[in-house]
């Protein structure tokens, strides 16, 4: 059963997978910050993306309170827009890039380049160029051939770039195989069992242009529980102390990354900011008294589990058939708008929104429209008997990693994206035309 009940009120404090504001409206309808949701399909069309400015400044500063003593970093390739750059600098978060282009349009809204953290594990020259001209707080190096590169472009007059080196702690978490992170054997950061990490902080520590502020980790995403954490945590400060004793020195910042599950389904878990503050501050307690290392200043980069709970898809009912013994509800969008479940199977929940039905429910698929077997958006959910074309579907937990992985496939068109608050919307991003797809082919 992938429906929720008609009460659709959540509180932050306990995972859900619809917007804190959400709730059952008249007429089969729902609200979300006293905005309809059929209405809004009807003025923007479908598919559309509703986001909740008051849910993702709530989230971001829930994760503030939970850690007031750390850096938190808001994972801009979860989802990012000129608006949420606003909103996540007046929150006080920083801003976690992994390109020149959200480099620049965090710069275009005025976002304080040293609240900036550069990742990559394939930084382009641009990339680079980008970030050391805004002057980014920190750049996270990911492979050894980065540090003479990041070096040499550092201006002779300009102070010394900060950077982090990112270490694979050897930790296995994260829902699917391909957002696992923290392993041995894959393309992200340096090997600590290898070696290759202390390498490279010896390298590093050999480039006066560079200044070594701390480690950094990423262990995976879609990570439900602070146990995978809290060992990177114990993993990490024994690196720190072991740095330490061997070659002197001793680093102020650690950077545990993100990865932070959001809940996509009723019953799904999540890691809620205080239980993950509660337990990783005392997690490092423990570890600094352990090996006599004085505590670092922590970093922690949500994004999905800022923006994700935030966010409604919404989809036009194209076609409904049965085949076999198999329901099938086809929608205007799919795997063009959220490669999620194709990429890495993943699952959400489905209501009908706009219109009331006695129908009993029965157990469907819902697809999207182009031409692939794998272009499934929501697998064995419950719908009415008599969801017909028309009808408006809502797909909640929608914020993360939809829009941000969006492609033109099909020449489709890449969906508008609509903030509501206190009753009003207000479009951030308009909808991918023709023309604008138009406008790139100039091979005439």
């Amino acid at each position: 059963m992938t429906t929720e009940p008609d009460l659709l009120v959540r509180s932050l404090d306990s995972p859900a997978v619809w917007p804190a504001s959400a709730v059952s409206a008249p007429g089969g309808d729902v609200s979300v910050a006293g905005v309809s949701l059929a209405e809004l399909a009807e003025r923007h069309g479908t598919p559309v993306y509703v986001l909740d400015e008051t849910e993702v400044r709530a989230r971001a500063r829930a994760w503030r309170r939970a850690l007031p003593d750390a850096d938190v970093v808001y994972a801009a390739k979860a989802f990012l827009c000129r608006a949420v750059v606003d909103w996540v600098a007046e929150e006080g978060l920083g801003l976690d890039v992994c390109s020149a282009g959200e480099l620049e349009l965090a710069a275009t809204r005025g976002f304080p380049p040293e609240r900036i953290v550069l990742h990559g594990n394939a930084k382009s020259p641009r990339d680079l160029r980008t970030g050391l001209r805004l002057g980014v707080g920190r750049i996270v190096i990911d492979s050894d051939c980065e540090i003479a590169r990041i070096a040499a472009q550092v201006p002779p007059t300009a102070p010394p770039q900060k950077v982090l080196v990112r270490v694979l702690p050897g930790i296995e978490a994260g829902a699917h195989p391909k957002i696992r992170t923290g392993t041995e054997g894959q393309k992200f950061g340096l090997s600590l069992a290898g070696g290759d990490a202390e390498d490279a902080v010896l390298r590093v520590l050999g480039q006066p242009r560079l200044s070594l502020a701390g480690l950094h980790c990423h262990l995976g995403s879609q990570i439900a529980s602070t146990e995978p954490y809290a060992r990177a945590v114990r993993t990490m400060v024994a690196f720190l102390a072991r740095l330490r004793d061997r070659h002197g020195v001793t680093l102020p910042e650690l950077d545990l990354g993100g990865g932070f599950a959001a809940a996509y389904l009723p019953g799904d878990t999540a890691p809620q900011p205080e239980a993950y503050g509660r337990r990783i501050t005392a997690e490092l307690a423990r570890a600094c008294a352990e090996f006599g290392y004085p505590a670092p200043r922590l970093t922690v980069e949500p994004g999905r589990a800022v923006a994700a709970p935030a966010g409604v898809a919404l989809y036009r009912v194209l076609a409904v058939k049965r085949t076999g013994e198999r329901v099938f509800v086809a929608v205007d969008g799919g795997m063009s708008d959220n490669p999620r479940p194709a990429l890495y199977g993943a699952r959400y929940t489905v209501r009908m929104v706009g219109r009331a039905t006695a129908a009993p429910m029965r157990t469907a698929t819902v697809v999207g429209r182009h031409c692939e077997a794998g272009d499934v958006l929501a697998q064995d959910v419950e719908l009415p008997q008599d969801v017909r074309p028309g009808d408006i579907l809502a797909v909640p937990a929608s914020s993360a990693y939809q829009v941000s992985m969006a492609s033109g496939y099909n020449m489709t068109g890449r969906p508008p994206v609509v903030a509501v608050a206190d009753g009003r919307s207000r479009l951030l991003l308009r909808r991918e035309t023709f023309e604008d797809q138009r406008a790139r082919d100039v091979g005439l």
